[in-house]
């Protein structure tokens, strides 16, 4: 499973509808989920893949802090 957070949108996907394998780059991954979103792939750049111990991704906007 994908879940992506993106402008205030939240979407859980297959990796199948994504197009993504194992051990694809977070790069890769980003650039699928840009193109499945029919957005510039520079509007991911600063968006982070959470790879969760049960295989499960979740790319989201970058944690601020403080």
């Amino acid at each position: 499973m994908v879940h992506i957070r993106f402008e205030g949108r939240s979407l859980d996907l297959s990796e199948t509808q994504l197009e993504i394998t194992q051990g694809m780059s977070d790069t890769a991954v980003k650039e699928r989920v840009s193109r499945y979103l029919d957005v510039d792939g520079n509007r991911l750049s600063t968006y982070v893949v959470d790879h969760r111990p049960s295989g499960d991704l979740i790319i989201r906007p970058e944690a601020v802090y403080g």
